[in-house]
């Protein structure tokens, strides 16, 4: 299994007007992140509008990473999927694109709730999966926190390597840490919690605002590592940043990556861009990242 980075932007996933899959844009954002420090992306989370892409398109978005990045960066493919069946031909695709790793996120619908139906799930899925498996609890988009007892009985499964924690509570970080011996890589999704989650024991972020942010996350992810005062300050501009991104949902994170040189593109409807207002004010909010 290849290590991951400590840093990885939740990659955005540009469309056109019409919805189509914007390949050029996507290559663009990858290389312009890339020459920005990053070693390591998530494709087709959350972030990047997992849920609504279509079949084939998973395989599609990685092929064309790896095409441009070639071998080196890790790429983490994000899995959608409501049963097994589902989640395992979106496996197939990212397998088929050169994914290093699958980030696969609760299953909501119809087994929200049902703990040993979830906990059933990642088992099944990690056992058919080539691919190393990473557990992704995310409430604010799915409704249902994965319990930590139930992310400590799946850590012991030979095919589950960590996961990406979206819920903004470092004590579960902290609590999962001091309950597993082996190396287990917790990720903090929250970029709101981004410092207290390290310090609880985090490994490393994965965050939406790793499209406009990536230079400044990696400061405060480097701060951490070492206890420095640093990581605080970090973390209040960060915060500030965010709140105001994030308060306009996905599209706020598009126009602050447009504002920061990607070809973010359109979200895919139903969601719609942001006004040309709102998304103006996000640009200056954003403007003295990385400068």
């Amino acid at each position: 299994m290849r290590i991951p980075p400590n840093v990885m932007p939740a990659l955005v996933t540009p469309f056109t007007a019409t919805g189509e899959l914007n390949e050029a844009a996507h290559r663009h954002n990858l290389a312009t992140l890339q020459a920005r420090g990053c070693l390591g992306f998530l494709v087709a989370g959350s972030t990047g509008e997992g849920p609504y892409l279509e079949a084939g398109e998973r395989r599609r978005l990685l092929s064309a990473a790896r095409d441009e990045l070639g071998s080196d960066p890790f790429l983490l493919g994000g899995i959608v999927g409501e049963s097994v069946r589902q989640a395992m031909a979106q496996v197939a695709e990212l397998t088929e694109g050169g994914a290093d790793a699958v980030l696969v996120v609760t299953p909501t619908s119809m087994a929200r709730g049902n703990h040993p139906a979830v906990i059933q799930y990642y088992i099944d899925v990690a056992t058919a999966s080539p691919l190393p498996v990473y557990l992704y609890s995310v409430p604010r988009v799915t409704g249902y926190e994965i319990p930590v007892e139930a992310v400590v009985t799946l850590a012991t499964h030979p095919n589950i390597f960590g996961m990406k924690d979206s819920g903004a509570r470092p004590v579960r970080i902290k609590e999962i840490a001091r309950r597993l011996d082996d190396p287990f890589l917790m990720f903090a999704g929250a970029s709101i919690a981004l410092a207290p989650s390290m310090a609880a024991g985090g490994y490393g972020a994965i965050n939406a605002s790793g499209n406009y942010a990536s230079e400044l996350i990696s400061e405060l992810v480097a701060a951490s590592a070492v206890l420095h005062a640093d990581a605080e300050e970090h973390q209040a501009r960060l915060t500030t940043i965010v709140k105001e991104v994030e308060s306009f949902g996905l599209p706020g994170t598009k126009a602050a990556a447009n504002a920061r040189g990607l070809h973010a593109g359109f979200p895919r409807r139903p969601l719609l861009p942001l006004s040309a207002d709102d998304a103006a004010s996000v640009g200056t909010l954003v403007a003295g990242l990385g400068g």
